[in-house]
């Protein structure tokens, strides 16, 4: 790469100071509008039921190329955007429903001693499932590694705004909390696996070395593709901001470090039974030790010394921030995924309580969030939000957006796909359940890890055979929307062909 255009790379997304929350809730609720207009068009006119070409077209347009237009040339009037979207939904709402692919079906026989063997066995396997797959946070997970997926190439041309760019040291961005949301929703999925051991009550998974033996497996594979990006990014020479998490450490490095020790304190529930509490204790003596000692001034200001901790101190120290957040979406996996009903708790009762749950932990991140970033009336801490320290501010931003994410998402399943939680039977959730989910959405999710390893790929492959900062704005979306086309397209075949590759 020639150096002068490399130099202008660097500077491209260097020294940026971001944008203001508002406008980026504004460009991030482009995602949850469009699953409502999806799930309007399949509700009420079994849209994607079959799903062929059109469909398959529909379902892109909603849920990625949406997404791609917000942060791009709707970037400056997502309102508007918005109201295009939300608009048809609406009228489309308030319509007649025809859903013949969600027909009644009467409730599931319950054994009992007239039954065969036969029977009781049919009947055994299929009970619900106590951790159903909720259509819900396949759209969560599924948008959240869409909108990843499309910023991180978009970042390189001009049709992208510098404000929607990671910010250097103090302020929030679209990207920002893209990065933090993608932690996050790991958080979220790893919950499944806490909650099937508790329902088990086996200690099969072992004492906490053995635990630590089977993260670290997991952790390998990470850690290897965080050594292949860092020789590709040296050996090419290619364009990096050593800022963002430092000189030799990435993204993949974080991913990768974050089993063994989500696996230490997961041992430690045992005495502080809630990670809500475990993410802020982690969080609360990270920020009381940035700005009681040197920490800050080290991490920001201090020279690059000969040492590894001093060439890649943001990545090193921004961990804590990053693990204090994948607790966070760890406790808010353990509310959401459970199903909750019992003979005393009516499937639509324990929807309204999950609903409660999530809009109360909004409420609570949020407002700890404000007081812990704002100083209004001599109250609130006024600490900046700082991502390349993964600061509490940072932490709290994070999970606040995220949760309040998921209590739109879980809104529009619940009024638009009642059918789905008051299921009888496992077979028929889960028809009601793939009726309700998007088939673009759950290809990203099935896939997610894989799929932006791939994104990673193309992006570092566009950028070394085009000059994306000199593109006009025809070419940048015509190549944007080629690579969103085909990292869905990638997506959709692992998908059709069942493929599952665990990184």
């Amino acid at each position: 790469m020639d150096k002068s255009y490399k130099a202008r790379k660097e500077e491209f997304v260097s020294n940026l100071s971001g944008g203001n929350i508002p406008e980026i809730i504004a460009v991030t609720l482009v995602a949850p509008a469009a699953v409502l207009l999806w799930s309007a068009l399949q509700s009420r006119k079994s849209f994607f039921t079959p799903y062929r070409f059109p469909s398959l077209v529909v379902d892109f347009l909603l849920n990625v190329a949406s997404v791609l237009f917000a942060t791009t040339l709707y970037s400056s009037a997502p309102l508007l955007l918005l109201l295009f979207i939300i608009t048809p939904a609406v009228v489309i709402c308030l319509g007649p429903k025809r859903n013949p692919a969600q027909k009644a079906k009467p409730p599931a026989k319950l054994s009992s001693a007239a039954d065969g063997p036969g029977d009781g066995k049919k009947n055994v396997s299929n009970a619900l499932d106590p951790f159903p797959i909720r259509p819900f946070l396949t759209a969560y997970r599924g948008g959240m590694m869409i909108t990843t997926c499309l910023a991180i190439l978009a970042v390189d041309f001009t049709v992208f705004p510098r404000r929607f760019a990671k910010v250097e040291n103090w302020g929030t961005s679209l990207m920002d909390i893209g990065v933090g949301s993608f932690v996050f929703s790991g958080g979220v999925v790893s919950a499944r696996s806490v909650l099937k051991e508790q329902l088990s009550k086996s200690s099969s998974a072992g004492s906490l070395p053995k635990r630590l033996v089977a993260s670290i497996r997991h952790s390998i594979p990470l850690l290897i593709l965080g050594l292949i990006r860092l020789y590709s990014v040296k050996g090419l020479d290619y364009a990096e901001h050593v800022t963002e998490y430092g000189v030799h450490w990435n993204f993949f490095f974080t991913l990768g470090l974050m089993p063994p020790f989500v696996e230490i304190f997961h041992s430690l529930t045992a005495i502080i039974p809630s990670y809500e509490a475990l993410s802020l204790l982690i969080v609360i003596g990270y920020q009381a030790t940035l700005e009681s000692t040197d920490l800050k001034r080290y991490i920001l200001v201090s020279p690059r010394g000969p040492s590894l901790l001093s060439k890649n101190r943001e990545g090193v120290f921004s961990f804590l921030g990053y693990l204090a957040i994948f607790l966070a979406g760890r406790a808010t996996g353990l509310q959401a995924i459970p199903r909750r009903t019992s003979s005393s708790k009516t499937p639509s009762q324990a929807r309204k309580s999950l609903l409660i749950r999530l809009a109360s932990w909004s409420f609570i991140w949020t407002i700890l969030f404000v007081l812990n970033s704002s100083y209004i009336f001599g109250i609130g801490a006024g600490i900046p939000v700082s991502r390349r320290l993964a600061n509490m501010p940072y932490v709290l931003w994070v999970a606040a957006f995220n949760t309040w994410q998921l209590l739109l998402l879980c809104l529009v399943e619940t009024f638009i796909f009642p059918s789905v939680h008051k299921a009888t039977d496992k077979s028929s959730e889960a028809e009601r359940s793939a009726f309700a989910t998007s088939r673009v959405m759950s290809a990203f999710n099935k896939n997610g890890l894989a799929i932006f390893l791939i994104a990673n790929l193309l992006t570092g492959g566009v950028n070394l055979g085009l000059n994306t900062l000199d593109a006009s704005k025809e070419v940048a979306m015509a190549v944007l929307i080629v690579y969103a086309g085909l990292v869905t397209g990638v997506a959709l075949a692992l998908d059709v062909w069942n493929v599952k590759l665990r990184l």
